[in-house]
C-alpha cells in the first residue's frame, strides 16, 4: 500500500534563484545551438552547464532531495529556458517529466536505488516513452518486456529507461523502469526539427524489469512528494508541455521585435505597414492570453490538489484544452513572425532554428487532434459520464 502523501502544494524558494542560473548560462546555450544540431544532441558542455544549474532537480519530489516546484513554477522554469534554447528545454522537460513522476511514483526500494544522493546530483535521470506500449509478461519477482519504442528524448543525457508496457495476463498497462544499458539504441533520428534533443528509437526483447521498478501508468497514487503528483502523468506532461510552447512563441516575438527595428524605415519595409501592426499585436494577444488561460488552469489544479482532491473531469479536459490551445497559439505566433520576417527567417540562426523545432513540437500526441476533439465531445455534453484516461475518453459506466 501507498503511503500517505502530505497534503499541500509544496512552493519551493529555489524557483528564482534557478531562473538566475538559467539566465546565466543563455549564453552558452546560444554559442552551442548549431554545434548540437549538428550532433543530433546537446553538446557536452551544455549538459555539463544543465547540471550545474540543478535544474534536473525541479521535478524530484522534496523529500528524496529535489526542489518539487510546483506546476506554475515548472510552467515557468520550462518557458524560461526554451525561450533560450528551445532544444535544450525540450531535452530537460522530457528528462524531467519522466525522472521526476518515475521518483513519485515507485517505492522505496527503486528510490534506493534510483535517487539514494539527489541533494549531492548523482541521481538516475531517465528517459522513455509511455505512449505506445511494448509486452510485459509476468516472472518471478518482476516482468520481462519487450518492444520497440519511439521518441526518446533526451536519451544521450539519460542513465535509465522509462517505457510503457502492457501486460496481457493482468490487463495493466505498466512504466517500467531500467537501466539504459539494458536496452538497444536505435540511432535513426534524421529530423526537420527538435533535432539536439536525440530523440531516438531503443528496443529490448524479453528483459526483466522488478516489479519494485514497475507502476501502474494510470496511477494518481504517489509513494513519495507531495500533492502535485495526484494528478498523474498526463497532466503532469501537460504542464511542461504548455510552458515549452509558450517559452518558444515569445521568444519568436522577441526575435522579430528587434529584426523590425532593423528593417524600419527601408525601402518598402513591409515592418511599417499596418497590416504588420495589427498582425503582430494580435500575435502579441494571441501568446498573453493563452499564458494568462495556463496560469489560471494550473491555479485552479493547484488549489484542488492542495486540498487533497483529485482533479476533476472537468479540469482534467480543461488541462487537455490549455495545452492543446498554448501549443496551436505559439504555432500561429510562429506563422506570423516567419510571414513577415521574410527571408531573415530562411537563413541558417535562430529564427529558422526556433521554427523548425517549433513546428516540431506540434507533433507530439498530447497537442493532436484526437485529444482535442475528445476535449470538445466532453464539454458539449456529450460524454459527461467519461473519464480520462491517458488521452482517451472512457465511459465510466
Amino acid at each position: 500500500m501507498a503511503a500517505e502523501a502530505p497534503i499541500g502544494i509544496n512552493v519551493s524558494a529555489e524557483h528564482e534563484p534557478l531562473l538566475r542560473r538559467l539566465d546565466g548560462i543563455t549564453p552558452l546555450l546560444n554559442e552551442n545551438a548549431e554545434r548540437s544540431e549538428a550532433l543530433g544532441r546537446l553538446t557536452e558542455v551544455v549538459v555539463e552547464a544543465l547540471h550545474d544549474t540543478g535544474v534536473f532537480r525541479v521535478c524530484i519530489p522534496r523529500e528524496l532531495g529535489g526542489y518539487e516546484f510546483s506546476p506554475r513554477q515548472i510552467l515557468d522554469t520550462v518557458s524560461r529556458l526554451s525561450y533560450a534554447d528551445s532544444a535544450a528545454s525540450w531535452s530537460v522537460m522530457a528528462l524531467q517529466m519522466v525522472t521526476g513522476t518515475t521518483a513519485a511514483y515507485l517505492g522505496a526500494d527503486a528510490a534506493r536505488d534510483l535517487f539514494a544522493d539527489v541533494g549531492a546530483g548523482r541521481h538516475a535521470l531517465i528517459a522513455g516513452q509511455g505512449t505506445k506500449p511494448g509486452t510485459a509478461v509476468r516472472a518471478d519477482g518482476g516482468y520481462r518486456i519487450t518492444g520497440h519504442w519511439h521518441f526518446a528524448s533526451g536519451l544521450p543525457m539519460a542513465s535509465h529507461i522509462h517505457t510503457a508496457a502492457l501486460c496481457a495476463e493482468t490487463g495493466e498497462s505498466l512504466v517500467c523502469t531500467l537501466p539504459k544499458e539494458h536496452v538497444e539504441q536505435v540511432d535513426n533520428w534524421d529530423v526537420m526539427g527538435l533535432r539536439a534533443t536525440g530523440s531516438i528509437d531503443y528496443r529490448c526483447e524479453d528483459v526483466f524489469v522488478p516489479s519494485t521498478h514497475a507502476y501502474e501508468a494510470a496511477t494518481t497514487d504517489n509513494r513519495h512528494g507531495g500533492a502535485m503528483y495526484r494528478m498523474g502523468l498526463v497532466n503532469m506532461s501537460a504542464i511542461f508541455h504548455s510552458g515549452w510552447a509558450l517559452g518558444v512563441g515569445r521568444r519568436m516575438l522577441d526575435e522579430m521585435k528587434a529584426l523590425a527595428a532593423k528593417k524600419t524605415g527601408g525601402p518598402n519595409a513591409s515592418v511599417d505597414t499596418g497590416q504588420f501592426h495589427a498582425e503582430f499585436a494580435a500575435a502579441e494577444s494571441r501568446l498573453r492570453s493563452a499564458r494568462a488561460w495556463a496560469m489560471e488552469v494550473w491555479a485552479d489544479n493547484e488549489a484542488t490538489l492542495g486540498r487533497g482532491e483529485l482533479l476533476s473531469a472537468e479540469q482534467e479536459t480543461l488541462t487537455r484544452l490549455m495545452l492543446n490551445n498554448a501549443t496551436w497559439s505559439a504555432q500561429a505566433v510562429g506563422e506570423t513572425v516567419y510571414k513577415w520576417a521574410g527571408t531573415a527567417a530562411l537563413r541558417r540562426g535562430v529564427l529558422q532554428r526556433f521554427f523548425r523545432d517549433l513546428h516540431a513540437g506540434t507533433q507530439h500526441v498530447t497537442s493532436g487532434p484526437v485529444v482535442l476533439q475528445n476535449c470538445g465531445k466532453w464539454l458539449s455534453g456529450l460524454a459527461s459520464e467519461s473519464a480520462w484516461v491517458f488521452l482517451d475518453l472512457n465511459p465510466t459506466r
